[in-house]
């Protein structure tokens, strides 16, 4: 088996085609056919079938494609520690943040990072753990920040930055503003960005807790811009961490509804593939991170303190 046949295999599984994927790769059709079929006799299975639509992965195919995407992705990322070890200051860097770094750590971190790896390509994904679990497991993404799983994969390492506090927040004039209970909500219509797998995890437990009914979700936001337009324009409330309070952008247009019961928050980590060394980029903008993390003021994690 040689390098030439996973780029290829990759190629046909992205563009379920061989044509195609010829085409992109700027070969022959028959070669790229000649590839497969060498890499099939090798493996012994089919790693592709024929359907209306194109041509397919097997379900072996499919396996094999995330170790192929996960050796491919190593290797690229082979490349680009070399060349910052040897100085050269280039490649690129793929991370996911939830919306806490993005608001309290990324703001301390990204200047000095862009001195130091002015040619490393930073490319962010605004996410939460279960929107990227199968990237980070391929490792098409190098790490991610923000709160862990509720169950952890194997394989990964965890490093806890700091542990965090939520609150409850509506528009500025919500006709709950002045509540000061979770009893005095149960009628109120939610929305959550879904730390968890199942979005109704995140908001029962809490109202369960308290022997309440569980509240009513009818938004989930993939996206911080979604979260605060479904607030800002409607009666919606959600739960989200204290740092949506201290960040400029957003404080002076959300209200803190000020309910008696405590919000548990979890931890902000980093969490990246085990055994593999992060690049020299990747290794510096953690290492930022980190040091942002330990030097947040302690108000800021308090609903109720000033950053």
């Amino acid at each position: 088996m040689k390098l030439h046949h996973l780029r290829d295999l990759l190629a046909v599984a992205e563009h379920g085609s061989l044509r195609a994927a010829a085409r992109q790769l700027g070969m022959a059709q028959p070669a790229m056919t000649r590839s497969i079929q060498e890499l099939e006799r090798e493996l012994g299975v089919p790693l592709f079938e024929r359907k209306a639509r194109g041509i397919v992965p097997t379900a072996i195919g499919e396996a094999f494609i995330r170790r192929a995407r996960s050796v491919d992705n190593e290797l690229l990322r082979a490349r680009d520690e070399v060349a910052q070890l040897r100085g050269q200051a280039h490649g690129r860097l793929r991370v996911a943040l939830s919306m806490v770094p993005h608001m309290a750590l990324l703001p301390e971190a990204l200047r000095p990072f862009r001195q130091r790896f002015p040619g490393v390509r930073l490319e962010i994904l605004d996410a939460v753990y279960p929107m990227v679990a199968a990237e980070m497991a391929d490792g098409t993404i190098d790490c991610y920040i923000g709160p862990p799983p509720e169950q952890m994969p194997e394989g990964m390492r965890v490093d806890k930055l700091f542990d965090n506090a939520r609150v409850i927040v509506g528009r500025k004039g919500h006709p709950l503003a002045g509540a000061r209970s979770l009893r005095e909500l149960v009628n109120a219509e939610w929305a959550t960005t879904s730390i968890t797998a199942e979005a109704e995890h995140e908001l029962g437990p809490l109202f369960a807790q308290h022997g309440l009914a569980a509240p009513t979700l009818v938004l989930q936001a993939h996206s911080a811009l979604t979260l605060l337009v479904s607030l800002l324009y409607s009666d919606l409330l959600t739960m989200l961490p204290v740092q949506w309070m201290h960040f400029p952008p957003t404080r002076d247009a959300l209200h803190v509804i000020a309910v008696s019961e405590p919000l548990a928050a979890p931890p902000i980590c980093v969490i990246q593939r085990g055994g593999l060394p992060l690049t020299p980029a990747a290794e510096y903008l953690c290492d930022l991170l980190r040091r942002a993390a330990a030097h947040m003021d302690p108000a800021a994690l308090r609903p109720g303190g000033t950053a």
